[in-house]
């Protein structure tokens, strides 16, 4: 039993959709980072950059147990460990990879600082607003182009390139998209979200999650609790 250290975010949801896919037995623990729970010595024990999420496999490589954090080297765990999603072929196998690290290095980072000043920003800063909305539009447009002449994002088969992406772009609205300047990837992303395991995935612990509305919530994720000496 894989046991899961999350909460209801796009970076959760890729291991959550993961999870559903590949069928591998897990136990959810709910880290609500709104309150501070990433912050907790047990959770630092296993995720030291206080990001969800993290895991616990029992089981590991060398049927010793092994942690996991960051969502990318976890989704790369768990394709080793059920032998799929990831293809065997070396040239799938870099090609998902790539686009696995384009997700890491650019989506999620640049969609999150458009989420921020979009919508949590204390001030409202336009020019911040502005380019990352612009850099929102712009890596919409490289997957558009990008699957223009691919099923999936990183070639004939769905593997965790798709999952790590998907829930990124569930927010599409924040992000000052509009899916008519990207049909392809807006056919893209209805298949996805179809999918039994994707649609369980994306309900793991978003009964739990609330609108980040009060003071304390924005500084513990926003403010100066993040940069305090652990």
């Amino acid at each position: 039993m894989i046991e899961v250290y999350s909460w209801a975010t796009p970076n959760g949801h890729k291991v959550h959709i993961m999870l559903e896919e590949c069928g591998l037995p897990y136990r959810v623990h709910a880290v609500d980072i709104g309150t501070g729970a990433q912050f907790e010595p047990s959770f630092l024990a296993i995720s030291p950059n206080n990001k969800i999420p993290a895991i616990v496999d029992p089981d590991g490589p060398d049927g010793q147990p092994i942690s996991l954090f960051e969502s990318g080297a976890i989704l790369m765990y768990l394709a080793s460990k059920a032998g799929r999603f990831l293809p065997q072929d070396l040239r799938g196998r870099w090609k998902t990879l790539e686009w696995l690290m384009f997700q890491m290095g650019g989506v999620g980072p640049m969609l999150g600082q458009a989420h921020h000043f979009r919508i949590y920003a204390p001030e409202k800063i336009p020019y911040a607003i502005e380019r990352y909305s612009n850099e929102a539009k712009r890596l919409y447009g490289v997957m558009n182009r990008q699957l223009a002449n691919s099923r999936y994002i990183a070639g004939p088969e769905y593997t965790i390139a798709d999952m790590a992406i998907f829930p990124w772009l569930r927010s599409w609205k924040n992000q000052g998209i509009d899916w008519n300047d990207h049909p392809h990837l807006k056919g893209w992303f209805d298949e996805i979200a179809a999918r039994p395991a994707v649609q369980r995935g994306v309900e793991v612990l978003a009964a739990q999650r609330r609108p980040v509305t009060d003071d304390k919530a924005r500084e513990v994720l926003f403010g100066k609790t993040q940069y305090e000496r652990r």
